[in-house]
């Protein structure tokens, strides 16, 4: 439509006055319509109300006129005068001469063809109905009030009135809102990471407002993750650089440069796992990490991964026994999910004795699918059992010494199952630690984890 595009191109810079000049077009448009309802109302059933009305004086005026002359006419119409109050009625003959008085009154007759009017002169109105037989008219003639400008006020008063509160309401209810939203997404844009919308509204602008909080609550996550991230890259590598700065200088001096050599190696080693471990956080973290999800079968997973571990494990003396059935499958990341239970299960070869066994248990367990691996190593202490999955954490440095972990892999594996909308927890197994993870059948999380 023509008016709506109009108010498009119009430069409305605040959403208050859009929403007024909304209200000021929709109460023009109503009045016209309103107006348009009451003049097809007019013509529909108004206007033949009063036709019948006329045709009914003319007739009655008609047989005073052929029962008692012009006196009895006079009298008629004198009386309906004074019926309808402020009328002068009178009947004309076909060429307009009075009935009554014979004066020429041919001015309140329509011109031919028509039969009968509703006009309006100076101050006056005029109705004029022509009988069926085109003898007579029947013409009434009555003052026109025009109102005072003043007898409106009030109407126009209450328009300005409930247009006024109607655009406090919308100003209340929708543009202050809106504001209030812009200001805390200001806010959270200028590093207030814990501003948030405070709503309990359940309509679009309830929804926009919780909206922006779950994505304040996620980037605040992730911003202070990689904040923390950051730092504990910092600290772990200030060691093995410091370790190797000295390996170096103890080189050039050392009488024996192969054992020197052999610790700068080590040395080396360790600062290339720890990035390599680094650079796969910063993968399973980043957010197109399942673009290219498809249909993966769990078993076949636990499969690859327990035949590349397997050598790794029989190196330290232990095995790994795999009991169970996975027959179900999830949409995903097959590299991620091989990550994350890959991660696990090495995790559980650093710190398993000599001679023991790690299980890995398969299940379908309310529509996910569940992979348990349990150690039978020293296990965790039931404090730190939560911090298990943080970037960096290490229950002791010792066996940190034993196992050469970065204390990334859990994290990763963490990051990874959540991304495939799964869970991952850490319990202790008396002896050894039992990780498990579930991960929903079908299941894939949005690009925008």
């Amino acid at each position: 439509m023509y008016l709506p595009e109009r108010l498009k191109s119009l430069p409305v810079k605040s959403l208050y006055y859009g929403v007024l000049l909304a209200m000021v077009t929709t109460l023009s448009l109503s009045f016209l319509v309103f107006q348009s309802i009451s003049n097809r109302i007019q013509k529909k059933s108004i206007d033949p109300a009063f036709d019948r009305i006329d045709e009914f004086e003319l007739e009655s005026a008609r047989g005073a006129l052929n029962s008692g002359g012009p006196k009895a006419l006079g009298e008629y119409l004198a009386k309906l005068s004074r019926i309808f109050g402020g009328e002068s009625h009178y009947l004309l003959d076909s060429h307009g001469m009075d009935m009554v008085s014979g004066e020429n009154r041919s001015a309140l007759l329509p011109p031919a063809p028509r039969s009968k009017w509703r006009t309006r002169s100076p101050g006056h109105y005029i109705r004029a109905h022509r009988s069926a037989d085109g003898q007579y008219w029947i013409a009434t003639v009555g003052l026109l009030d025009r109102p005072h400008f003043r007898t409106f006020l009030p109407f126009y008063f209450l328009v300005i009135g409930v247009a006024g509160v109607l655009c406090w309401l919308a100003a209340a209810g929708v543009v202050s809102p809106i504001r209030r939203i812009a200001a805390s997404i200001t806010a959270f844009g200028r590093g207030d990471l814990s501003v948030r919308v405070q709503t309990r509204r359940q309509d679009e602008i309830g929804q926009l407002g919780r909206s922006f909080n779950e994505m304040a609550e996620r980037l605040q996550r992730l911003i202070v993750s990689e904040r923390r991230l950051l730092g504990d890259i910092s600290h772990e590598l200030r060691s093995p650089l410091a370790r190797l700065k000295f390996a170096v200088k103890l080189a050039r001096t050392s009488a024996d440069r192969n054992a020197a050599l052999d610790r700068v190696e080590r040395d080396v080693d360790r600062i290339a796992s720890l990035v390599a471990d680094i650079v796969e956080i910063t993968f399973v973290e980043s957010g197109p990490a399942l673009q290219g999800a498809a249909i993966v079968r769990p078993a076949e997973v636990v499969d690859r991964v327990v035949c590349d571990c397997q050598l790794e494990a029989e190196s330290r003396g232990c095995r790994i026994a795999v009991s169970g059935r996975l027959a179900g499958e999830v949409l995903g990341n097959a590299e991620l999910l091989r990550r994350a239970v890959e991660n696990v299960l090495r995790n559980a070869i650093r710190y398993s004795p000599r001679d023991s066994t790690i299980e890995v248990i398969l299940a379908e367990d309310c529509g996910a699918a569940t992979i348990a691996v349990r150690d039978y190593g020293p296990g965790v202490p039931e404090e730190a059992l939560a911090r298990v999955f943080d970037p960096f954490f290490r229950v002791e440095e010792a066996r940190d010494a034993i196992g050469g972990g970065s204390g990334l892999g859990l994290s990763i594996a963490k990051r990874a199952v959540e991304v495939h909308r799964g869970t991952i927890a850490a319990e202790n197994a008396s002896p050894g630690l039992r990780v498990q993870i579930a991960i929903p059948f079908g299941s894939m999380a949005s690009t925008e984890d």
